[in-house]
């Protein structure tokens, strides 16, 4: 044999002991202690090394008796099957040993029935994660209470806290009580609270014992209907299963209804979400909201919708008293005050003025936007200064608010 035959041999060699080693081993992790196997490789030849100038006559590769190159390939392709059937099952970083690279292992999987029972005990066990207890329901009026404006809203939350908390208390006494219904329209124009209240309900209603949970999931259209026939009763099924146990906030729900037209699915969606009102209204609270009279044409555009949302929230719009009061709240959380008199003024004229355009302002979510802007103005300002004191970066000028 000259050495390039030689080479082969030992190439092939190294691939058969791999494959038999780590086949034996896979097999005795998952089932026992097997039978070894020979791959083809006689047993008076495994591991010794010694051909005694022949080729092994038990292996699969000589017998062909095929030329150089084709045993090349072979030799190749084995090397190729082993590597794939092997590749990112272990990580480790070894060196190789042979005439061949080292192949990377398997991290092999252990059935658990095959673990020592002493050693099952010891495995440390998925922590689960501990919910969180329910908040008293009196804090939580605090909280409510303690919100600029949103008065009538204020008054209906109290109503609706004390009825659930009066029907709990008949059940308790084995009294009959009503099919509780709690799914609820807000409306109102952007920025009046109704994301805010949505997500306040539902902590309210965990604390109650309503819901297990009392998360919030926000959605919209998009969020529920899809491009082709029968994808948008899945895409709102998977939305739903989400929010069990908690509230399900869609956003400008009236545009699931308000568009029409042969390739539109909103209806759908419509049809998916009511069915689920019904069947798990137990663990599930629907909120829809928007605009007012775009709500009041979602709710009459079928009579399924006017039957399951009868709890209806009309979010005013906040004054501008109100609006001065969010961003004054705004300031002391984050560390900021108004210079003096003049520049409280000129943020009062610039609120009245700017939240002449209910849309594009949006309450306070224009109070908020236009803090933000008022600080970046402020960093412009402060940003030609050679030296900035605390004071400084504290204050907001007239020239900030007005420039915001």
């Amino acid at each position: 044999m000259d050495r390039r035959e030689e080479i082969i041999a030992l190439q092939n060699m190294i691939i058969n002991n791999r494959a038999k080693t780590k086949l034996q081993q896979t097999g005795e992790d998952l089932w026992g202690p097997a039978p070894k196997l020979s791959l083809g490789v006689p047993p008076q030849t495994e591991g010794s090394g010694d051909f005694g100038g022949k080729a092994p006559s038990g292996n699969p590769f000589f017998s062909l008796e095929q030329s150089t190159d084709e045993l090349m390939r072979l030799v190749q392709e084995s090397a190729d099957s082993l590597e794939k059937m092997t590749r990112e099952l272990e990580r480790k970083n070894q060196k190789g040993t042979g005439a061949l690279p080292e192949v990377p292992l398997p991290e092999t999987p252990v059935l658990n029935s095959q673990i020592p029972k002493a050693e099952q005990q010891t495995q440390p066990e998925k922590a689960e994660e501990t919910p969180q207890p329910p908040e008293k329901i009196e804090d939580l009026k605090a909280e409510l209470h303690g919100y600029i404006g949103l008065d009538t809203i204020k008054a209906e939350v109290d109503s609706l806290i004390n009825y659930v908390t009066i029907m709990q208390k008949r059940k308790e006494e084995g009294l009959p009580t009503p099919d509780l219904s709690l799914h609820m329209v807000f409306s109102g124009n952007p920025g009046t609270g109704k994301t805010m209240i949505a997500r306040f309900m539902s902590r309210v209603y965990r604390s109650l014992g309503i819901l297990s949970k009392g998360h919030l999931v926000e959605t919209d259209r998009s969020g529920l209907v899809a491009g082709y026939v029968g994808q948008t009763a899945i895409k709102t099924r998977e939305v739903i299963e989400k929010a069990k146990g908690g509230v399900l906030f869609v956003d400008e729900a009236y545009a699931l209804t308000n568009r029409g037209g042969e390739n539109d699915f909103g209806q759908e969606a419509v049809d998916t979400l009511l069915k689920y009102m019904e069947d798990e209204r137990d663990d599930l609270i629907v909120i829809v909201a928007g605009y007012t009279e775009l709500m009041k044409r979602f709710v009459n555009s079928n009579p399924g919708l006017k039957s399951r949302f009868n709890r209806f929230m009309e979010f005013p719009d906040y004054t501008v008293d109100e609006m001065l009061g969010i961003f004054n709240m705004r300031c002391e959380k984050s560390g900021y005050i108004l210079a003096d008199d003049e520049a409280k003024e000129t943020l009062r004229r610039r609120i009245e003025n700017d939240s002449k355009d209910v849309d594009g302002f949006g309450n306070a979510r224009g109070v908020r936007n236009l803090f933000e802007r008022a600080l970046a103005r402020q960093a412009d300002r402060l940003a030609a200064f050679s030296t900035v004191t605390k004071e400084d970066l504290m204050t907001l000028t007239k020239e900030d608010i007005e420039k915001a």
